[in-house]
């Protein structure tokens, strides 16, 4: 069988735990951020569980991870 090729953005936006679970970065960190709340700030700075509907096609992306 030949080799897979890894999509490369999906590996630095992905990260994979110990467990198994596909944690994820949320979007919109950097454009805007000076007229958002601290507290809002915060929020972008926290790595989340993907949704599991999302779960094989990134298992695709990343094939050795």
């Amino acid at each position: 069988m030949p080799k897979l090729k890894t999509h490369k953005s999906s590996k630095c936006r992905f990260h994979i735990t110990g467990t198994g679970k596909i944690m994820r970065m949320k979007g919109g960190k950097s454009h805007l951020r000076r007229n958002k709340s601290r507290r809002a700030k915060m929020l972008y700075d926290q790595k989340l569980p993907l949704h599991p509907s999302f779960r094989a096609r990134v298992k695709r992306l990343i094939p050795y991870s």
